[in-house]
């Protein structure tokens, strides 16, 4: 844990979200055209956590029901993703990431890294390094966020979806 200077001022909330605001600029450009940050995103919660129940992956990324029901829709219409019923609910649907699904994840990862590398180059290693402390914090405050929303979202007992 770094100690700062007691002459340098503490970032306020109101700086650290416009910081994120540029953060997320820059993600938008680091990402290839062809799929939008939300469908990319559902196909990464897939990735890490397995099939899962729609209404799960819904509250996982933050969007209604019926909008995720339309997502699935058409990822699997572009072959990225499959649905299938629950054998014991017909009710419940479980979407999973297709071998399709799986090698785009794998080629954008490259193109994004591809990218941020040559960013990361231009920068002073002190930078590169605060930028690997800030690793930690970041994925803590990401955690805290995905906790508080899947919190307001209720139970989703009975799918497959965990975080990670």
């Amino acid at each position: 844990m770094e100690i700062r200077e007691a002459t340098e001022p503490r970032p306020t909330v109101g700086e650290v979200a416009a910081g994120l605001q540029r953060l997320f600029a820059l993600i938008r450009w680091l990402s290839p055209p062809g799929l939008s940050l939300t469908s990319g995103a559902t196909l990464a919660t897939l990735e890490r956590s397995g099939p899962c129940r729609l209404t799960a992956l819904a509250a996982s990324e933050g969007v209604t029901q019926p909008a995720m029901t339309q997502l699935v829709g058409r990822l699997a219409d572009s072959g990225l993703v499959a649905r299938r019923a629950d054998p014991d609910d017909g009710r419940v649907v479980y979407v999973e990431l297709t071998p399709e699904g799986r090698d785009l994840i794998t080629r954008r990862r490259a193109v994004r890294t591809e990218r941020l590398s040559v960013l990361m180059a231009r920068l002073s290693q002190a930078d590169q390094d605060a930028l690997a402390a800030a690793l930690p914090a970041i994925n803590a405050l990401a955690s805290v966020q995905r906790d508080e929303q899947l919190a307001s979202a209720g139970s989703f007992s009975g799918g497959s979806f965990t975080q990670n």
